[in-house]
């Protein structure tokens, strides 16, 4: 549906205040019924339930819960409020539509006092609900009454979702853009502000390197496979790829991390000066530059060797950190953070000491494989966990993911909270703001049409979502941006670098497939 459509439906949606003004207090000349529901799939059984309800009363308004107290099923609602509330006011049949924003439909009742209110039967097959015994009393109150409709056919958004997602991830980005009045072109002017930016990267340096090999065959005597050496291929990873991520953004970035004194560190320095990225490299003596090395054959992934040291830094170390930080003027600080060293509960208040108040602080801590814990970076600007960052820093394996992500923005005490949920998207989470149509949270799906490599796709989240903030002070172009360059990442091989020009690229195409100027 065209943002023009929306339009001409949009007098429909009223507040409960709203409504109650337009149909008068009650005795009323036309009586009016209620419906309440979360509406994520309007399915023959929402039909058939307000087809029924239209027959009690001249006037029919449909009430709908609003995304944040939906809390049944990952990442539900599927589809948002307002994308609801279109769905419908679009039926005939319906006279309002009122998106509440309470936990229960209690307050709209007392506000508008509907003549009826209509559940389905299903709330009344073997005993009413504690829920339905509180609806009825408020109702009493004013003379209400509430019918149960028809339950000869039942059907679950729940369950037809589980079935088959339908594929909407341009109507939500178009609805949270349209809700922010954000254009295409401000996604664009946003980049070319990049530029102008300076930010400080701090973390973990990690290569990465790939050994190819070829299958000759295997032991006889004992479980061992034989593997002929074919090329090693080498990649900087961890931390210096987000400065990397940045530097090909377009903004002024400077980068510190400890490297041991071997023959990746002088690859990690070239590799960032061919870059034109200031390296402020810690040499440590007593580590080695912490090594990934995966052994493949035949794209299959046999072992993984590292080489790592990943006990703490030493206090001296500490110390250069910090002190790089507070003699380098910069917009934003990323503590990139892989747990090979620089960053534990220890040393993190240590690094960040005397920070000023006015510079941004992102975060990002990784649990791959070993240890991390984003909650260790409280007070920050933004954070951008995945979930099991998100569930191993909390120890909660069961929450579904608005509760799962909510949990953590109110622990660590963020600003900006970006969940990454892999193929299907990011969360994101974000102070309240007492505007109109404003979500303190909403959900994007992800902009990678087909996934092949889904490696590195943080990092560039990190980066652009980075930039986007400094540049926009707007979340939702923030996390368009990061979820743009991450998809970006995903649909090639290999860690590679996202340069604003194939965001630029990335943006143009989605507009044009969205067919919105």
């Amino acid at each position: 549906m065209d943002l023009k459509s929306k339009k001409i439906l949009s007098h429909k949606i009223k507040t409960a205040n709203e409504i109650k003004k337009i149909i008068g207090d009650r005795p009323r000349k036309l009586e009016v019924i209620m419906c309440h529901g979360v509406f994520d799939i309007v399915h023959p059984g929402h039909i058939r339930h307000m087809v029924y309800a239209k027959t009690k009363a001249k006037i029919l308004i449909a009430s709908l819960t609003s995304d944040k107290y939906v809390k049944k099923g990952n990442l539900r609602p599927y589809v948002p409020e307002d994308l609801r509330a279109i769905n419908l006011a679009a039926l005939e049949i319906v006279d309002y539509v009122l998106i509440d924003h309470n936990e229960t439909p209690i307050k709209s009742l007392k506000i508008i006092k509907p003549d009826y209110y209509a559940k389905g039967y299903e709330y009344y097959a073997k005993t009413i609900t504690p829920k339905t015994e509180e609806e009825v009393k408020t109702l009493e109150k004013f003379g209400g009454e509430i019918i149960f409709t028809p339950g000869d056919i039942i059907y679950s958004s729940t369950s037809l979702l589980n079935i088959s997602s339908p594929s909407i991830g341009s109507e939500k980005l178009l609805s949270i853009m349209e809700n922010e009045k954000i254009r295409f072109k401000d996604l664009k002017n946003t980049i070319k502000d990049f530029k102008n930016k300076k930010v400080h990267v701090v973390g973990d340096t990690i290569v990465d390197s790939f050994t190819i090999c070829s299958m000759i065959g295997g032991m006889t005597k004992t479980p061992t496979m034989s593997l002929k050496f074919e090329k090693k291929l080498d990649f900087v990873g961890g931390a210096a790829i987000v400065a990397k991520h940045i530097k090909a953004a377009g903004a002024n970035v400077n980068f510190s991390t400890v490297l041991g004194n071997d023959k990746y560190k002088n690859f990690v320095l070239n590799s960032l000066k061919n870059s034109k990225i200031i390296p402020m490299a810690i040499i440590d003596r007593m580590r080695p530059t912490t090594n990934k090395n995966a052994i493949i054959s035949e794209d299959y992934r046999l072992l993984k060797l590292d080489t790592l040291d990943s006990s703490s830094i030493s206090h001296q170390m500490i110390k250069k950190i910090n002190k790089q930080i507070l003699s380098t003027k910069s917009d934003a600080l990323v503590c990139s953070d892989f747990r090979h060293g620089i960053f534990n509960k220890k040393t993190i208040p240590q690094i960040l000491n005397g920070v000023p108040k006015n510079i941004y602080k992102v975060a990002d801590s990784q649990v791959a494989s070993r240890w991390g814990n984003i909650l260790d970076f409280k007070d920050f600007d933004l954070i951008t966990p995945n979930e099991k960052e998100t569930r191993f820093s909390l120890g909660d394996q069961d929450s579904i993911l608005r509760p799962l992500a909510n949990t953590l923005y109110n622990k660590a005490r963020c600003k900006t909270l970006i969940l990454k949920c892999g193929s299907r998207g990011i969360v994101v989470c974000r102070s309240e703001k007492k505007t109109k149509n404003f979500r303190p949270f909403f959900a994007l799906d992800t902009f990678a049409e087909t996934v092949i490599d889904p490696v590195g796709a943080g990092d560039a989240l990190l980066a652009y979502s980075t930039l986007g903030m400094l540049s926009s002070k707007n979340e939702v172009i923030a996390a368009i941006l990061g979820n743009v360059a991450a998809a970006i990442v995903c649909s090639q091989n290999g860690n590679i670098i996202v340069d604003s020009k194939k965001v630029l690229e990335k943006i143009e195409m989605i507009q044009k497939n969205t067919n919105y100027e």
